[in-house]
């Protein structure tokens, strides 16, 4: 007899996702809430049409393990890559200010026509980037070994 395999029998790997409608962009969104970047780390690509962040990721799928061990939580880098975007937008992100830190709180697509809309980074403080895209192709890749968090805390928000 054979069994279904449970999340807990997953192997501690950095993760590789992609996103290519709403339901797995909810995903992502999730595993990048609060995900802290300097203005620096933002890159786009007109040319080739990709939008990157490079993220200090909180480590939300592991945290329930960290908090039952007794151990530290942890971050790690992780690219954050959107293709096919035609146009960016920003609110909130002062170009030329490179050392501001910024936090990702959700990432969302709006959908337009044919395939098309904007996917929505809204940002901690009223700041937001929106990336008007011909087809929603998203991209999140764990590029380090996670790390102690800084804070040592689980990142939380008032209601």
């Amino acid at each position: 007899m054979t069994e279904d395999a449970r999340f807990e029998d997953g192997g501690e790997a950095p993760l590789r996702l992609r996103a290519l409608d709403a339901d797995d962009l909810a995903v992502i969104s999730s595993l990048c809430q609060d995900a802290v970047f300097p203005g620096s780390e933002i890159a786009w690509d007109r040319k080739h049409r990709r939008f990157a962040l490079l993220l200090n990721r909180f480590r939300w799928e592991d945290a329930p393990k960290a908090q039952a061990l007794r151990r530290d939580v942890e971050r790690v880098q992780a690219v954050l890559s959107v293709e096919d975007v035609g146009r960016v937008q920003s609110q909130g992100v002062r170009r030329g200010e490179s050392d501001t830190v910024l936090s990702l709180l959700a990432v969302t697509f709006e959908p337009g026509e044919d395939g098309g809309g904007a996917i929505l980074l809204t940002l901690a403080g009223d700041g937001a980037i929106r990336l008007e895209v011909e087809a929603l192709e998203v991209l999140l890749r764990d590029v380090t070994r996670p790390y102690r968090a800084p804070s040592g805390k689980v990142p939380g928000h008032d209601d």
